[in-house]
């Protein structure tokens, strides 16, 4: 689908909903504003007979001077092609809205993290708890009126720091050091956590079947627990032992990630954004850059074109080694697979290193192109990588662990996901692909220059845990692919389309930057209002989104394979968090 199919739809959403459809006028805004009591109706339409099957992103915009907030979706056809999007508006007072879940159910854990963060009810959904931060929080922290404790200047560069050059950090001037503030009335001493006890009644509000009447039990696994890889926690109700309901907990790592973004200016973010998937650092800078230059109307120069998909694949084939060794990890063989997979990722972080200076905060990508060249005799060894090294390490790792009998007796048929749930879940990356679904944005909705690229879509049949193992390993055959055919057409010429600048100024409106990262859809939704920092910046992150699907993938299972189920989805907490 292109962007003039799009626009031969406008008409037909405005004409037969005219009294609640209307087009985004606003200058630099796109998509629809459709009536918050007409929203299921407006759903059920373009899901039904426009075929945007898909709802990829949820956030809210806190508009503080309009009095409003801003409900945004972007939709999708599982099949390709650019978004619709669409959006709702709600006083800043009582900010409710219907839920989508009962159409799109890869929303229940956006909505609630739009809640969590920004107080934008949403009626009707199944489990609307915070998500992110504790129940006991005050207050709603991407809202513009909130003010941290110890809070100094609403962005950055604070006056202190720049241009005056006297620092000092608000927390130095507490005398406890801490930068926490509680609820009024809120004793630490004396409170009983709620929020456990509201997760446990819905995990139990699942029926039974049958007329044997069972004993059931919960069980935490993590938040401190290897399988869990991180601090993330899998709370399962039990019958016997099998797995009947699963509700993820997360949030021990979050740090208001797009807050921070909001206070630094658009060039200060780029490095913020290496630390969401700190696996995947390139591919975070991709796609932030991707939205910024859609707002500046900026292109990068070919050279860098060929720079950034370069990295961008080594960055996948990164990312899929420690998704393969760690998969393996899952399974009990204890870190041999995972050291053969490390070998070859030093490897990559060696040219990471020689081209941006670190190893994992790469910090590279720049508006326009990216920070520096490639290094005398970085091309030569990236070729020789990908012609000799690294195709025969992919069939060392699939010869040897592939047709093992314990991994395949482990894997096959456990977790499953057939295609309909996984567009229904918002699912992406090698989770949704393994499910049979042949969804990648770069064939999908490409960007840079992999429309000229030539490279298979890999998709599986069964969608459970084993098919996604071998998604994976093929996907970095096509990567190494990707890789040859980039070595060999990279053009010579400037690496920058626009002068270095140490602060940009954004022209005002919206955009969404998305990329295929290693786990998926990765994309950042931003709304400038002419001045130097974002006004609004929200990270669609796949490794969180994936986790919605964790449920319907750990039902009839065992304890042993819902840890092999989430090894599988390939999470990193940096992205679920934030």
């Amino acid at each position: 689908m292109t962007e003039q199919i799009i626009s031969s739809q406008t008409p037909d959403f405005v004409t037969k909903f005219p009294e609640w459809v209307a087009i985004d006028q606003r200058a630099g805004y796109q998509g629809f504003l459709v009536s918050a009591d007409h929203l299921l109706e407006f759903a059920h339409f373009i899901r039904d007979d426009f075929g945007y099957d898909y709802l990829s992103s949820l956030t809210g915009v806190d508009y503080l001077q309009e009095n409003r907030m801003e409900v945004v979706y972007h939709a999708y056809r599982s099949i390709g092609g650019s978004a619709l999007v669409f959006k709702v508006q709600l006083p800043r007072e009582q900010p409710i809205v219907s839920s989508l879940v009962s159409i799109y159910p890869g929303v229940e854990f956006q909505e609630r993290e739009a809640w969590d963060l920004l107080g934008i009810r949403f009626e009707g959904h199944p489990d609307l708890r915070r998500i992110l931060m504790w129940e006991g929080f005050e207050g709603h922290p991407l809202r513009k009126d909130w003010k941290e404790a110890y809070f100094e200047e609403d962005v950055k560069p604070f006056k202190n720091r720049w241009p005056d050059g006297h620092v000092y950090r608000s927390e130095d001037t507490n005398p406890f050091h801490d930068n926490v503030k509680y609820p009024s009335k809120f004793d630490p001493e004396k409170w009983i956590p709620e929020g456990d006890e509201a997760l446990y009644s819905v995990l139990k509000k699942v029926k039974g079947e049958g007329d044997l009447k069972t004993d059931r039990i919960i069980i935490n696994l993590g938040p401190q627990h290897p399988s869990t890889h991180g601090v993330f926690r899998m709370v399962a109700l039990l019958e016997g032992e099998t797995v009947v309901n699963v509700k993820p907990v997360m949030g021990y790592l979050h740090r208001n990630h797009e807050k921070i973004a909001e206070r630094n200016t658009y060039l200060q973010v780029i490095p913020f954004t290496d630390r969401l998937d700190y696996i995947t650092s390139m591919s975070n800078n991709f796609g932030y850059t991707l939205a910024v230059e859609k707002l500046m109307k900026v292109q990068p120069t070919e050279r860098a074109d060929y720079i950034r998909v370069m990295m961008a694949e080594l960055t996948r084939i990164n990312s899929h080694l420690i998704a393969t060794g760690f998969l393996l990890n899952d399974l009990g063989a204890f870190f041999t697979p995972s050291l053969y997979s490390l070998e070859e990722r030093e490897l990559i972080l060696d040219i990471f290193e020689a081209v941006s200076g670190s190893r994992m905060m790469c910090n590279y990508f720049r508006f326009g192109g990216v920070a520096r060249d490639l290094p005398t005799g970085v091309l030569e060894k990236i070729k020789e990588l990908v012609e000799e090294r690294l195709p025969r390490k992919i069939d060392e790792l699939d010869r040897y662990l592939s047709k093992n009998e314990i991994v395949r007796t482990r894997c096959e048929g456990v977790g499953v996901l057939t295609p309909e749930q996984a567009i229904a879940l918002s699912a992406a990356g090698p989770v949704l692909r393994a499910s049979g679904v042949p969804y990648d944005v770069r064939r999908a909705d490409p960007y840079s220059i992999y429309e000229r690229l030539e490279f298979d879509v890999v998709t599986g049949t069964h969608g459970d845990i084993y098919d996604r193992y071998l998604v994976r390993i093929e996907e970095m055959r096509q990567s190494v692919r990707i890789l040859k055919q980039v070595v060999k057409g990279i053009p010579s010429g400037p690496i920058m389309s626009i002068k270095p600048l140490y602060q940009v100024r954004v022209p005002a409106g919206e955009a969404y930057g998305r990329v295929e990262g290693p786990k998926g859809e990765l994309g950042f939704y931003i709304v400038s209002n002419g001045k130097p920092n974002p006004y609004r910046y929200h990270v669609r992150a796949p490794s969180f989104i994936n986790l919605t699907s964790l449920n319907q993938m750990g039902l009839g299972s065992k304890v042993a394979d819902l840890v092999v189920i989430l090894g599988s989805t390939d999470i990193v907490l940096g992205e679920v968090d934030r």
